[in-house]
């Protein structure tokens, strides 16, 4: 099962169970895909997808910051709850040992001397840790890397 169907089924359930909150957050998520598929004139694949739910997902966080400085905790409430269901489409997230693991294998993979080469480790980083890690955090472990 692909996940854009997961994803309309998850949509059916929360329909039949009258779930309001969980199906608004669904449907957010099926309009960004159906958005990026008009635009972009093409069936999203999976790896595409998560980008998307990524992408929202970075949203929500933003929000949550800003709702939080701006003492409106019930707006902040709300993205938190988008943020968990948003999160469930997500595959597992590795563990910082196994993001610095990857990043000491790419490293070596591209044979990178110095910080001017930060762009072609994280080149090879970026497919494979999308969704699965916090590319900011993965982008600072490759600097720290990259300046030893």
């Amino acid at each position: 099962m692909s996940l854009k169907e997961k994803i309309t089924d998850d949509m059916k359930a929360a329909m039949r169970a009258k779930e309001s909150a969980r199906l608004g957050t669904i449907r957010l998520l099926t309009s960004a895909i159906k958005q990026r598929e008009v635009d972009e004139r093409i069936d999203l694949t999976d790896e595409q997808i998560l980008a998307v739910i990524e992408k929202m997902i970075k949203q929500r966080k933003d929000s949550i910051t800003q709702f939080e400085a701006g003492g409106r905790q019930d707006l902040a409430d709300i993205e938190k709850s988008e943020l968990v269901i948003l999160s469930a489409y997500m595959p597992a997230a590795l563990s910082d040992a196994e993001v610095q693991a990857e990043v000491s294998a790419a490293v070596a993979a591209v044979g990178a001397a110095g910080p001017q080469d930060m762009g072609k480790v994280m080149g090879v980083l970026k497919p494979k840790l999308a969704g699965r890690a916090d590319m900011t955090a993965v982008s600072a472990m490759v600097k720290a890397a990259l300046t030893k």
